[in-house]
């Protein structure tokens, strides 16, 4: 097993992971809803992080010179606040980095920079492993909403290979015109806050988080949450529609699973874009899994959909909340709006099951899970 020694989350709910899930236990939320943002007419509802908070952070904690990017400065201070927490001198051949990140830089092509420097992923995550003086060539993730559990997923296996020591895994998102102009396209956004597997649930919120778990093989230390195991399965349905039999979903969550006591799983924290075909789907490989009365719940109504950050983001709220024997309700849920029954938390309950599952898809059929485990 791999275990979590030490992670961040920088969002609108907060700068370090304590606060962000204070601020969820608590019922609050970051959405907010604007007026022309990017100058796209209508009104939109995201997540979104005020640039003062970014330029104090980055300044208090990084405080490096240099033209950074908004992206840049939020990797940067995730990053930098998870390394110092584990107490590893990120420098050494026995670290690598990872980045997930859905689009990167992508904004920047509004503006009309066209620097390959800026806007190619990989050297971002160059940049990202360069400032703490690293010399191993960093691995970037973007496939699309699993990026974060797939990369997750990546570094634990070659931490248990005895490849390396120590994983730095960051997964960063921000929001651009260009973002938000795809996913009106699509007609998946919602101009309220969003309703997780709610009957009233009219589309996704975006949002922009930077969040980050370092790594290391398990020593066998109590009071921590270990990655236990993930699977990730492509069902290759569509581009953008999830599959109606959700294959890939219970195929990836029937990998985690085998041989495990599934009543001893605490609850499993969906993907619950508040999307009519997304929370259908997972519906149906929950009910597929046999899973129809362990507690459901999805941050999004927190969050909003964080992309690339989405995955490393949610774990990390996941593990305080077992670490503090709670399951986190579903913020917007109320009535059940899914074909299969599934027990969606509608309110925050306590828990005393060691286990959690992490369960993610995106654009292009991607399917992902991850089950950990807390050691008491």
């Amino acid at each position: 097993m791999v275990t979590i020694i030490s992670d961040n989350i920088i969002s609108p709910l907060g700068t370090t992971s304590e606060d962000n899930y204070l601020n969820v236990k608590a019922g609050c939320t970051g959405i907010r809803t604007y007026d022309s943002l990017f100058g796209i007419d209508g009104k939109i509802s995201c997540s979104k992080i005020d640039d003062a908070l970014i330029d104090s952070e980055f300044g208090a904690v990084v405080g490096a010179d240099g033209n950074y990017t908004r992206l840049e400065k939020l990797a940067l201070i995730s990053t930098t606040k998870a390394t110092r927490n584990a107490g590893i001198d990120a420098s050494g051949f026995n670290v690598k980095f990872y980045l997930s990140t859905t689009k990167g830089n992508v904004g920047l092509l509004d503006e009309g920079v066209t620097d390959s420097n800026k806007l190619y992923l990989h050297n971002t995550a160059r940049l990202i492993s360069s400032h703490f003086g690293n010399k191993v060539w960093p691995l970037t993730i973007s496939n699309a909403c699993i990026s974060g559990v797939n990369a997750i997923i990546s570094a634990s296996r070659e931490l248990e290979a005895g490849r390396i020591d120590y994983a730095v895994v960051t997964g960063v998102d921000v929001l651009s015109k260009f973002i938000l102009s795809g996913f009106s396209c699509l007609k998946s956004l919602s101009s309220k806050p969003c309703r997780p597997f709610d009957i009233d649930r009219n589309g996704l919120n975006l949002g922009e988080a930077a969040a980050t778990v370092v790594l290391r093989k398990s020593n066998g230390e109590g009071h921590n949450v270990h990655f236990v195991k993930g699977a990730i399965r492509n069902d290759a349905y569509h581009i953008s529609s999830p599959s109606r039999t959700a294959e890939g979903s219970f195929n990836a969550l029937n990998d985690v699973l085998q041989g495990i006591d599934k009543d001893q799983i605490a609850f499993v924290n969906a993907h619950g874009t508040a999307t009519f075909f997304n929370d259908e789907m997972e519906s149906v490989a929950i009910d597929r899994m046999g899973l129809n009365n362990t507690p459901i719940n999805a941050f999004k109504g927190y969050f909003g959909h964080t992309l690339g950050a989405a995955g490393v983001l949610e774990t990390i709220v996941s593990k305080y909340s077992i670490l503090d024997n709670a399951v986190i309700k579903t913020l917007g849920y109320q009535t059940l709006g899914v074909s299969r029954k599934i027990n969606v938390a509608a309110e925050t309950a306590g828990t005393d099951k060691p286990y959690f599952v992490k369960l993610i898809s995106g654009f292009g059929g991607v399917n992902a899970a991850a089950l950990f485990k807390k050691e008491v």
